[in-house]
């Protein structure tokens, strides 16, 4: 069963200022090894994401308000999870979050990594103990994702979950060609601030049974958040190496999980969801021609009103006809970097655009070049800044005596 438990952090996130985010768009090289999927080329992969490691730490301009940074699925060989921990901890700045998934385990394996950190991972350490008494699966593969945390002041502090839903090779007769399914997934809690954010891991996100739905249960854990703290789920994270990130049925939970079809879900409807994908480049998972990696996204509800809008790198529409504003990218490898919404009562302006392009990053050799012209002119032609002031001038009228 899908289980959600709170885990609070220590995250100072500065008061009534967005944060920001990276979605790492980078392509995926696999290849199936006993049953799993690994990465081909764990030596330059390791080096790839180091390069984007280093780019964040040294935080040059903008970059240097950095919150969440956000890789795909699969993404981090093993081999290399040490070093990667290390450099988080020895060079990234506090306050910061890094999402990331790592190539298939075996139970064994990741049972020992839940016990390297089983202060933060007791429940799913304690879940994957009983599933290992059921059969002999120490060598079944596991698919899991880690997200890393540097507190206020530099404790590191790391949450691992193992995807729920099965899928390895459904279609296939051999027994072997299947998940170990994880059942307990981190709602993280941050004191003082009171931002509260999860991750899952592609068809998690989609993934029901006969008893429960993944996605049900997160719209539950948010409308309990509400009514008992008045608190949100703010930020939700879908990291994919996802071939069909646009099929139909992501974009029906999609539809349920804003739409608010069957009861009022205070939980959610602000929430922020972000889907970061492999690029283009990925290949090994049976490559079609049909296939089409890329096209990470973030999805906010409607009311946040993003006017249409399109460039080479992305565009803005309501994924369809639903009742939300997405923020589609293409499909190269590129660093995303945009800032996270406010929620509307703690910014009123109606004027104001919540979502904001920062900055787009292309992989040049070993190093990651800013795009120039992003969105230099990106809706201003239509922009009536006259109305706007005056929008902004009745908010806050003059006092007596000021010019």
């Amino acid at each position: 069963m899908f289980q959600i438990v709170e885990k609070k952090v220590q995250l100072e996130f500065p008061h009534g200022h967005h944060l920001h985010c990276m979605i790492c768009q980078v392509p995926n090289q696999l290849e199936e090894e006993n049953y799993a999927c690994k990465l081909t080329n764990p030596t330059a992969k390791w080096q790839q994401i180091r390069s984007i490691l280093e780019l964040v730490a040294t935080g040059e301009g903008n970059l240097r308000k950095q919150h969440f940074l956000v890789f795909p699925e699969a993404a981090l060989p093993y081999q290399s999870l040490s070093e990667m921990l290390d450099f988080i901890n020895d060079q990234f700045a506090a306050n910061t979050v890094t999402i990331i998934g790592i190539e298939h385990i075996d139970l064994l394996t990741y049972i020992g990594l839940l016990e390297q950190f089983a202060i933060d991972n007791a429940e799913a350490l304690a879940s994957a103990k009983q599933d290992q008494t059921s059969g002999d699966i120490n060598g079944i593969p596991v698919n899991c994702c880690l997200t890393i945390i540097k507190e206020a002041k530099d404790d590191l502090r790391v949450f691992i979950q193992a995807k729920s839903h099965p899928f390895f090779g459904e279609e296939a007769i051999d027994p072997f060609h299947d998940l170990y399914r994880g059942k307990v997934f981190p709602l993280i809690r941050c004191q003082p601030t009171g931002f509260n954010f999860m991750s899952l891991i592609c068809l998690d996100y989609i993934y029901r049974d006969l008893y429960q739905s993944n996605i049900s249960t997160v719209i539950e854990k948010g409308n309990d958040l509400f009514h008992q703290t008045r608190q949100r789920l703010d930020l939700l994270c879908v990291i994919e190496c996802n071939p069909k990130p646009e099929h139909k049925a992501f974009r029906d939970v999609v539809n349920g999980f804003y739409g608010e079809y069957l009861a009022y879900t205070p939980g959610v409807r602000d929430t922020t969801t972000v889907f970061c994908n492999s690029s283009d480049e990925t290949n090994g998972l049976g490559d079609n021609p049909e296939f089409t990696f890329g096209h990470s996204m973030v999805i906010m509800h409607q009311s946040h009103k993003i006017t249409a809008s399109e460039t080479a790198e992305f565009q803005t529409d309501d994924f369809n006809g639903l009742p939300v504003c997405r923020l589609r990218f293409g499909t190269g490898t590129r660093l995303f970097y945009f800032n996270l919404p406010l929620f509307h009562e703690l910014d009123p302006r109606t004027t104001r655009f919540p979502l904001k392009v920062h900055a787009i990053y292309q992989s040049e050799g070993a190093s990651w070049d800013r795009l120039s012209d992003v969105s230099t002119h990106l809706g201003v032609e239509d922009h009536d800044f006259a109305v706007a002031r005056r929008l902004d001038a009745a908010e806050y009228p003059e006092r007596p005596g000021e010019d």
